[in-house]
């Protein structure tokens, strides 16, 4: 019996609820001002705090009737202030409430309410627009779409210091592209927001160094123009150093470390400044120690990443600071133990975000490893490191498996850790998992670490080549991104190497000639490049060259000849001369070339190119040639001094450039002999 009671008492109570709501919005249509007045007081107390009651009050439809009395004129100011102040409250509850608001065009409402001139209505509106635009929800291009509204919500700022508080706070949640950050650029925001960083008020201070923060962040112009910036007589870097202070409190320290960071990568700070080395760097890793809370450890570990990410000299400082390399093993392990936190609400959410600790020291390994063979010997030294990286390669979150394979890329740049870490974690094996079905951005970097685990002295190599790698590969040279296409052509040309013929034939078969020429006209130069070096390496040691030249001779001499015309840079066309000079080298293909007549005053012509590479290039193709220990040399030998070769190399042996002359001459003794 208790079960059919259940369903009727839950309706009641739900009837009960909605009733009580709709009393408050039938209130807002009295015909007595004073009455609706009244009725929107008491709807602001019974909303504070109560979810329930703010999204039945939406469902009932208060919010339109509450965004007509903020706008009519005959409103008194303060049932205007008053339907402000529940517009806000209301926005503090869910998402859906957020997207309840913005649907019903609460932002233009409130936009049109700060042209009053009542202080405490403007408040209320700036306070209402603040919670609205911090949400995820809201889309923050509703900021920038009237013209009119930055300079506006600008010349308000001087009003109070909560006007302050919420319209900085507005601008550094809104400002996301650089689009954006050059709106407020030019109007005014570094001018009228440097003051505020001396304010008496600790939320104002902060909320303009989080919009500093925004601004600055990979923008040059922005940060050129902070470095210059003056604060009652003090530049601004100066107030950042000391508000990086340890007195200061942590949010303070770690904000004003990220402004001074994103200048410093905007190239508006040198990376030997001591306000980079000896001020933002100690601070940041002072985030990353055990005594912090989770969020700033995973902010210091992310922000000291970026800051060192291009500087091998920042990188070494960083691995002898404070133990830092030890100190981010302890991000495996969080939270240590139940018994050190107290607050098991701090302990439930401490076990949600662990994932984004381990992405942060991944990220953080990263840049440490990224140039220096001692910092990554260090690295892969720590307790359990390349088992943690294997694991991470396979977690849940997207976020900390690209993490964890930009922490693998890093280290795979080590010869050392190619042969002894890598090959005793059979590291391939998760790395190849990974390729299977892995977005964009993780293939980009998974792609690139393999192309480090194929060069020829990695013991990961031969186990890779036995797992149908070639196939995967073929495939990411027909992605749509570039930077795939790169790396899928680059391994290939890694693999190629030194490679037996099977290897080879096996490469030429699954990618298949098409494809390859299609590379070879790639708009994207550094494809093109790597697959002229895949070419080289399969065009490499006499047998292959000829059995690869008898089957797709007339295409490859097509594509050379395509390319040594075509608009391209000295790298492109010297790659293609040392091509060139690899078929020379072969026993059958060399004729090839001595049957082209073209192809042979195209390399004429080279060896007196204006650049010395082409002329070596084009030298050492001809000296293949007419090599006297091989048959038929003396023909070939005859027909180049018809076509005014041997004048050339004469000249040739006057060079300038030792290298070129030594080739010219070793050429000529072929004639002498």
């Amino acid at each position: 019996m208790a079960c059919m009671l259940e369903a009727p008492l839950r309706i009641s109570v739900l009837s009960e609820v909605t009733a009580t709501s709709r009393h408050y919005v039938d209130r807002l249509f009295d015909p007595d001002p004073q009455k609706v007045l009244q009725g929107v007081i008491d709807m602001k107390n019974a909303v504070i705090g109560n979810n329930k009651q703010k999204a039945n009050l939406i469902v009932l439809g208060a919010v339109p009737r509450l965004l007509y009395l903020l706008q009519q004129p005959t409103s008194s100011l303060e049932l205007r202030t008053e339907c402000a102040v529940v517009l806000g409250s209301l926005a503090m509850g869910t998402e859906n409430n957020i997207k309840s608001l913005v649907d019903c065009h609460i932002i233009p409402a409130l936009l049109q309410g700060l042209l009053c001139q009542d202080l405490k209505f403007i408040e209320a509106c700036l306070r209402c627009l603040r919670t609205v635009f911090i949400s995820p929800v809201t889309p923050v291009q509703l900021l920038f779409t009237d013209p009119t509204v930055i300079p506006h919500l600008m010349s308000l700022l001087s009003r109070s210091q909560r006007t302050q508080e919420y319209i900085t706070q507005i601008f550094s949640h809104c400002c996301k592209t650089p689009e954006h950050q050059m709106i407020l650029y030019n109007h005014g925001a570094i001018q009228n927001i440097a003051p505020l960083l001396m304010s008496p008020s600790y939320k104002v201070q902060m909320q303009a160094l989080k919009c500093f923060s925004v601004l600055a962040y990979e923008n040059t112009q922005v940060s050129m123009t902070l470095v210059n910036v003056l604060v009652d007589g003090e530049l601004l870097t100066q107030v950042f150093v000391k508000m990086m202070q340890r007195d200061r409190p942590i949010e303070m320290q770690l904000t004003a470390a990220k402004c001074l960071t994103y200048m410093c990568r905007a190239g508006a700070i040198r990376t030997d400044d001591t306000c980079i080395i000896m001020k933002t760097l100690p601070c940041l890793v002072r985030m990353c120690s055990k005594e912090r809370l989770l969020e700033e450890r995973v902010e210091g570990a992310e922000t000291l990443a970026y800051l060192m990410e291009p500087d091998v000299e920042l990188q070494r400082i960083a691995s002898i600071t404070d133990h830092l390399v030890a100190m981010l093993a302890d991000y495996f392990k969080y939270p240590s133990s139940v018994s050190a936190i107290a607050d098991i609400k701090r302990l439930d959410h401490d076990l949600k975000h662990a994932h984004e600790l381990r992405q942060a020291a991944f990220k953080l390994y990263a840049s440490l490893g990224a140039n220096d063979e001692d910092i990554r010997k260090k690295i892969t030294e720590t307790e359990n490191m390349m088992d943690r990286i294997v694991s991470g390669l396979s977690e849940s979150s997207i976020k900390v498996r690209l993490a964890a394979v930009r922490c693998l890329h890093s280290l795979s740049r080590s010869v050392q850790q190619l042969r002894t870490s890598f090959h005793d974690h059979a590291v391939w094996k998760p790395l190849m998992k990974l390729l299977q079905n892995a977005p964009d951005e993780v293939l980009v970097m998974a792609s690139s670490t393999l192309c480090n685990l194929l060069l020829e002295f990695s013991p990961s190599k031969e186990p890779i080549l036995e797992s149908g790698v070639v196939e995967l590969l073929c495939s990411l040279t027909q992605s749509d991104s570039p930077a795939l296409r790169v790396n899928g052509i680059w391994a290939l040309m890694n693999m190629a190497f030194q490679a037996d013929q099977k290897v080879k034939v096996e490469i030429v078969r699954a990618l298949g000639t098409e494809q390859l020429f299609r590379l070879l006209s790639d708009p994207d130069a550094n494809v093109l490049m790597k697959t002229l070096g895949l070419l080289r390496n399969l065009l490499s040691t006499r047998p292959h060259i000829d059995q690869i030249m008898s089957s797709h001779g007339k295409q490859i001499m097509q594509a050379v000849t395509l390319i040594l015309e075509g608009e391209h840079g000295i790298e492109v066309k010297e790659q293609t001369l040392c091509i060139l000079g690899n078929i020379a080298d072969g026993h059958t293909a060399k004729e090839l070339i001595m049957t082209n007549d073209d192809m042979l005053q195209k390399i004429k012509s080279y060896m007196g190119h204006s650049n010395v590479k082409l002329q070596l290039a084009a030298t050492f193709c001809v000296s293949n040639l007419i090599w006297n220990e091989e048959d038929g040399s003396q023909e070939r030998q005859d027909k180049l001094r018809e076509m005014g070769f041997v004048d050339i190399l004469h000249k040739l042996t006057q060079a300038s450039d030792p290298n070129l002359c030594d080739r010219a001459k070793t050429a000529m003794q072929q004639y002498l002999a």
